[in-house]
């Protein structure tokens, strides 16, 4: 029991030390996902440390009744895996209008968001980076939290430039 009881804890500790890549002092693209309804994201990262980063997306979603514009901000901690993949996660959250229009009945508002972030990016040889990432979302304020039951799982695919 012993044996087991340290082997697990050499392990957590491997986990938490090990060292992230370098990440990119910046990076600017496109993040592409579904929360309701398909829509974009400009996405711009800053690297603040080895392992540190803040991301900053401003993009739309649509849907067939409700279209909404939102901002998000996330502090992430970067993990390298090995051979130019990283994970990901993080917290943060954000701002954002709707609007509804179904069968002559209109109405809009605004909201903020809290946000998870959970996800894998590789890094090219060139300045190009791959993501995929899961961002769950709890809505407050306004109705919007009314159409999504106050939830919203954002899965995106991201391209970015990074410099």
């Amino acid at each position: 029991m012993r044996k087991l009881f340290l082997t697990a804890f050499m392990l957590v500790g491997l986990v938490f030390s090990a060292q992230a890549q370098d990440i990119s002092k910046n990076a600017l693209g496109l993040r592409l996902g579904d929360n309701d309804g398909f829509g974009g994201e400009i996405s711009y990262q800053r690297g603040l440390s080895d392992n540190n980063r803040l991301e900053l997306d401003l993009g739309w979603r649509n849907s067939n009744d409700v279209d909404a514009i939102k901002l998000a901000g996330l502090y992430q901690w970067v993990w390298n895996i090995e051979g130019g993949f990283n994970w990901y996660a993080g917290v943060g959250g954000g701002l954002g209008t709707w609007n509804y229009n179904k069968h002559g009945y209109k109405d809009d508002g605004s909201f903020f968001f809290a946000a998870g972030d959970i996800g894998i990016e590789y890094l090219f040889d060139i300045p190009l980076q791959l993501s995929l990432d899961f961002r769950p979302e709890i809505y407050f304020g306004g109705d919007y939290a009314d159409f999504n039951d106050n939830f919203g799982p954002d899965i995106a695919l991201g391209i970015r430039y990074r410099f």
